[in-house]
């Protein structure tokens, strides 16, 4: 076995594809802080207690875990940062107002989460922490549609689902509530041979409500739909109702409704979304609500963000073009390192010929060259 070889769903990133992340990430983290977003950096690991608080099974699986030499304690390798972000606005920063938080950086899974996808991520996202109402839930789709546009993105679709729906199904049966793991798996894999089989026994209103879920799919019509073929419980009712909502808040961007979306379940609370664009099976961004998260870290607040990977958003993107470039000489002349110097200064890129050097120039594109006339640096164009 070749010893350089890396392992399944593991890549390297070559030079254009990373700059297109790095620019991506750049532009998405300034565009955070017009918000008003403010940048942690949570630990790659910490011990699994922390790491996993609050976050379901399915979360446990994908975490790597190994153990810590110093204390003897488990530790796991971030397969996601909210949990992390939230640990950092309940103990770190400790604010009673409304703290606004992004991050970025590399997360690691046990397996990829689909057909060519990495097992490394590169996740950004953005959280507000301390504001119950669905203006924040609004801000957090808005944030999400502004990144998508930073990438060129026009033509996207949100996938709006809430948990409460559900929620308030299975809190109406406890038969229901027993089999909630199942439930939840075949609701999302929109299972409706594996429903009946599972439901026969149930409240026939359960059932019934159950059954439908799959099939409340498509434009703003769903909400209605749902109101009339859903049991008239309070809590599907306000769900329902903040659905209604965030699809007004919505604006220009094409929305659509499936009350069978549970990806995130386990720790979600509320309202949730997915971005869905053109080139791209997954998901592209999910966001949401996710209110009891704080509560495992001993101070409940309210919260709701969204993430998504830069590394999947980059594969959208055109190669990057070569960029524009000076080739200057080698010299230690005072002249000449000054002026090379001002052209650094002013956002050129100015590479120097080292002794012997030649041929590509790799991502850039050296169509001009720095020259010596009349005893000046002058910048001339090469043909």
């Amino acid at each position: 076995m070749r010893t350089w070889l890396l392992p399944e769903n593991i890549a390297d990133v070559l030079p254009s594809e990373a700059r297109k992340i790095e620019d991506l990430r750049r532009n998405m983290l300034d565009t955070f802080r017009r918000y008003g977003y403010e940048l942690v950096m949570p630990p790659m690991l910490e011990y699994i207690e922390s790491l996993l608080t609050g976050t379901g099974q399915d979360m446990g699986l994908r975490t790597f875990k190994l153990v810590d030499q110093l204390s003897g304690r488990t530790m796991g390798l971030r397969a996601d940062m909210t949990t992390q972000v939230a640990r950092i606005d309940a103990h770190l920063l400790n604010r009673s107002s409304v703290t606004r938080l992004c991050y970025a950086g590399s997360v690691l899974h046990t397996r990829p989460s689909g057909l060519h996808a990495t097992r490394e991520p590169l996740q950004i996202g953005a959280e507000i922490y301390g504001h119950a109402g669905l203006e924040a839930d609004a801000e957090i789709q808005e944030l999400a549609l502004a990144c998508l546009a930073l990438a060129g993105i026009s033509s996207v679709r949100l996938d709006l689902c809430h948990v409460g729906v559900v929620r308030a199904i299975l809190q109406s049966d406890a038969r229901a509530q027993g089999d909630e793991e199942t439930l939840i798996n075949l609701l999302k894999a929109k299972d409706g041979a594996g429903l009946r089989e599972l439901t026969h026994d149930y409240a026939q209103a359960t059932r019934d409500a159950l059954l439908a879920l799959p099939g409340l799919y498509g434009d703003a019509g769903v909400l209605a739909k749902a109101r009339a073929v859903l049991p008239a419980l309070p809590g599907i009712a306000s769900a329902l109702d903040e659905l209604q909502a965030l699809l007004e808040l919505a604006g220009d961007a094409a929305v659509t409704v499936d009350l069978a979306d549970l990806r995130g379940y386990q720790y979600e609370s509320g309202a949730m979304f997915s971005a869905y664009v053109p080139g791209l099976p997954n998901a592209v961004a999910r966001g949401g609500r996710y209110d009891h998260v704080g509560e495992a870290f001993g101070r409940a607040r309210p919260a709701t963000g969204f993430s998504m990977d830069l590394r999947e958003l980059a594969r959208l993107l055109p190669e990057a073009r070569r960029t524009s470039a000076i080739l200057a000489p080698w010299g230690r002349e005072a002249a000449l390192r000054d002026r090379i110097a001002q052209l650094r200064q002013a956002g050129e890129v100015v590479i120097q010929s080292l002794p012997g050097q030649g041929g590509e120039q790799g991502e850039f594109d050296c169509n001009r060259a720095l020259v010596c006339e009349g005893g000046n640096w002058v910048v001339k164009n090469l043909s």
